[in-house]
């Protein structure tokens, strides 16, 4: 790998940024799943492949709405004003993708190993995007806590909804991110 290349991949990690205003274009089908194969390089303790995408498409955003507000009535949400808001949600973007954790219980691979792998797999996700030229959103709120929901999606009790991605284009410039100053962040262990 090139002292270029390297850079080039050093600048796509530095100027990642959540975009909350995003317009079209969305990705096509070549390159969300060009996407994926980038998250599914994420690190696997024994390969078990924990993460899992669905794509919600343009036409099913009306739809993935009523579930959403499905989803926070069943968490005890009863403000028809919030319950209208959440149907509004899948209409932030042209695209979303929903990022889910299926635990699976395995002597040597801990829950919370599963967890960071997904996360890891969503961050390669939203890199490869960025570097396609697109611009991404990850959220969650209280809706992914929603058994309802998770049994439609096909999840288990214990599964995870690791998050909702909007995928667009940013429909505006945004400041580049500051640099963050590492010294507060990496220190030698000491040995007592």
């Amino acid at each position: 790998m090139t002292d270029s290349n390297i850079e080039t991949i050093h600048q796509n990690i530095h100027q990642r940024q959540s975009i909350g205003q995003l317009i079209e274009p969305a990705p096509n089908t070549q390159q969300l799943e060009k996407a994926v194969q980038a998250a599914l390089t994420a690190p696997d303790h024994h390969r078990l492949k924990p993460t899992r995408f669905v794509v919600v498409t343009p036409e099913l955003r009306a739809a993935f709405g009523e579930h959403l507000a499905k989803a926070l009535a069943d968490l005890g949400e009863t403000d028809s004003a919030q319950l209208e808001r959440v149907k509004q949600h899948p209409f932030r973007a042209p695209l979303l993708v929903l990022a889910l954790t299926t635990i699976q219980d395995h002597p040597k691979v801990p829950h919370f190993e599963q967890i960071l792998s997904t996360g890891a797999a969503v961050q390669n996700f939203l890199l490869s995007l960025q570097a396609q030229g697109f611009a991404t959103m990850w959220r969650s709120g209280a809706v992914v806590e929603s058994t309802w929901l998770k049994h439609q999606l096909g999840l288990n009790d214990q599964d995870l909804i690791s998050g909702i991605i909007y995928i667009g284009t940013a429909a505006k410039a945004i400041a580049p991110r500051a640099e963050i100053a590492t010294q507060d962040f990496l220190k030698n262990w000491q040995a007592s």
